[in-house]
């Protein structure tokens, strides 16, 4: 077996030393401060509620200075009201959103049991049994993937495709989205 040796770059201060210690040109390593890719904080409430003339009764507050956002959208757990992206992880904000959609949906045609009975019973009496094997039924499995990128956060969700539309009606829905998002 072989011993470990020390780390021979430990006490090398153009390193940077322990983990959050500043090296060469402030260069820090390790876990950074919360950016893209990293958990953001939750958004801190408001330490107090306005009010008229210290009377506990709570400020008017002005709509028409509120910001203009989308109708009420919903994609499986992902919502959008007013200028917010709601899904169970936490809010995001709408403007510059990222919207996409994968599908993982697939479409079967094959030629149903009952068909195939129907053409050897009527193959026996006439050849127009045979007819019955250009019967096909369609059936589609799958889901389609949506994904929303903003704030620094990411959500996906899963809606089930029934049928063959699914994935159209899912991108017009999303490009509805994206038109918000500007």
């Amino acid at each position: 077996m072989s011993e470990q040796q020390p780390n021979p770059y430990a006490s090398d201060p153009s390193q940077g030393g322990q983990p959050g210690t500043p090296g060469p040109e402030g260069y820090k390593w390790g876990p950074g401060e919360a950016s893209y890719g990293y958990p953001q904080p939750y958004p801190v409430a408001p330490a107090y509620q306005p009010t008229i003339g210290g009377a506990g009764i709570a400020a008017p507050v002005d709509y028409s200075a509120a910001p203009v956002g989308g109708a009420g959208l919903s994609l499986g757990d992902i919502s959008i009201a007013g200028d917010q992206i709601i899904t169970p992880s936490g809010t995001m904000p709408l403007r510059g959103a990222m919207w996409n959609a994968t599908d993982f949906s697939r479409t079967e045609e094959k030629i149903p049991a009952h068909a195939i009975v129907l053409a050897v019973i009527f193959f026996l009496f006439c050849l127009l049994g045979l007819l019955f094997l250009l019967m096909k039924e369609k059936k589609t499995t799958g889901y389609i993937q949506i994904t929303v990128t903003s704030g620094g956060r990411h959500h996906s969700t899963m809606i089930p495709a029934v049928d063959a539309n699914t994935y159209p009606w899912v991108m017009s829905q999303i490009n509805y989205a994206r038109s918000l998002s500007f």
